[in-house]
């Protein structure tokens, strides 16, 4: 079994490459304690077409299940599209085992959900 990454948490947040997109990047575990930057850092894009890129993201807790809840309430209630990318087999079961995974479009990298959000 590999040891579970020490790499602290960050997202960094960027204009996509299609107009009205933007892609929040994260880094590092979604846990209790990074939850609520996650979240933060969502709630400051108004752009109508959000991709959550993670691809570096080695794991999440139930915490961050409730998170990504509210994000897709937040988006669906806005009026906003949302995409996840990257999911590692690790997260895309967490996802699968709670039962939220039907609620989000997925897709293996920013690229194609750029092509199918727009």
């Amino acid at each position: 079994m590999r040891a579970m990454s020490s790499q602290s948490f960050a997202i960094t947040s960027s204009p996509g490459s299609k107009p009205d997109v933007h892609v929040l990047t994260a880094t590092g575990a979604i846990t209790s304690s990074t939850s609520a930057a996650f979240q933060d850092a969502v709630s400051k894009v108004t752009a109508r077409y959000l991709i959550l890129d993670f691809t570096a993201v080695p794991s999440v807790d139930s915490m961050a299940v409730g998170a990504l809840v509210r994000v897709f309430v937040w988006c669906n209630k806005s009026g906003r599209r949302l995409a996840l990318v990257g999911l590692n087999r690790r997260v895309r079961n967490v996802l699968e085992l709670t039962g939220i995974d039907p609620l989000f479009d997925t897709y293996p990298t920013v690229v194609e959900a750029e092509e199918n959000l727009g």
